[in-house]
């Protein structure tokens, strides 16, 4: 009990002094609004990036219509608020249980698919829902969808990040994450040992879709308008390459990437015509010189730093100990 209670401080402590750090640098405009809009997008987009690991680092199951179960949260968000005028916690449920359901209703029958099937088929759902919001009247069409009041502030979406990476470790380390890393390393073997793997499959894919709903809603109240352009085939490659980046099986590895990708073209942002491919180079970079990602699938804890600073005061010794023997 006594060691639980200290690592939930070793946790929270660094987590609510950050916080503490932000908001006042916030409140006292040290960050101005456009860096208070780079620091929320972040957030947001480590929350699609840690839910599409869920599927793709931890279950091994390639999809690619992440972006769709975004826009079915944040559509379903703002016409709980603009119809309904529901609280914001209540709209934001509301958005991850119905992109939840839509999780549901495509995983059952697409997940029975493997690789590239499997990833073909998810990018066309993605693609259906997006064609099919822009030819509902009600949700705005093609024009998309304003008016929507703005309520997403980086306190809600800093402890929102928390909560949801606190989940997602637990649900890791629980028999429920066992089962997914084993359906991830053999599907084969794990079936043959009695696991259910579409059952584990769906688990993770529905538990994706909710957060990504989630960060629809975020999204939707943040900017106060949503067009159905943005939720087209490139963001759910966007958020692929966030995991990617990091390291798929990797938590640390997926905030850390979304943090440099999302920050990346914003410090690029002076130099427009080139950005793009500069952005570009750096990731092709990476996949030939890192093709595990920054993390590969180790996670960043304070283990890690005392393992790489007792690595980095071995090698010192050894280095020393050459030039002595050198000497004599």
């Amino acid at each position: 009990m006594k060691n639980n209670i200290k690592s939930i401080m070793i946790v929270l402590i660094p987590v609510l002094c950050a916080f503490g750090i932000i908001q006042e640098l916030i409140s006292t405009k040290t960050l101005n609004s456009y860096h208070t809009q780079i620091l929320i997008l972040i957030c947001i987009n480590v929350i699609l990036a840690v839910s599409l690991n869920l599927i793709i680092g931890y279950t091994g199951q390639l999809a690619l219509g992440h972006a769709g179960f975004m826009s079915v949260g944040g559509y379903t968000a703002a016409m709980l608020t603009l119809k309904l005028h529901l609280p914001f916690a209540v709209v934001l449920l509301g958005g991850g249980l119905m992109a939840a359901l839509f999780g549901l209703i495509i995983g059952v029958p697409a997940l029975r698919l493997k690789g590239d099937y499997l990833a073909i088929t998810t990018l066309g759902f993605g693609e259906i829902i997006r064609v099919g919001i822009v030819n509902i009247d009600a949700l705005g069409g093609a024009r998309g969808l304003a008016g929507i009041p703005k309520k997403t502030n980086f306190a809600i979406v800093f402890f929102i990040v928390f909560a949801m990476i606190v989940i997602v470790r637990n649900m890791i380390k629980s028999s429920h994450g066992r089962a997914m890393i084993s359906v991830r390393e053999d599907e084969i073997a794990a079936e043959a040992m009695g696991i259910n793997t579409t059952k584990y499959k769906v688990i993770a894919f529905v538990t994706a879709s909710f957060f990504a709903g989630i960060a629809g809603g975020l999204y939707g109240h943040y900017f106060m308008f949503l067009d159905p352009k943005t939720f087209d085939f490139l963001k759910s490659f966007d958020i692929l390459a966030f995991v990617v980046f990091g390291g798929m099986g990797s938590l640390s590895g997926c905030i850390l990437s979304t943090a440099i990708l999302t920050t990346l073209p914003e410090v690029l942002r002076s130099i427009a015509d080139y950005r793009l491919v500069i952005y570009a180079l750096c990731l092709i970079l990476l996949m030939l010189f890192r093709p595990q990602g920054l993390l590969g699938t180790k996670e960043l804890s304070l283990s890690w730093f005392k393992n790489l600073i007792k690595h980095k005061k071995t090698i010192d010794l050894s280095k020393e100990g050459g030039r002595e023997d050198v000497v004599a």
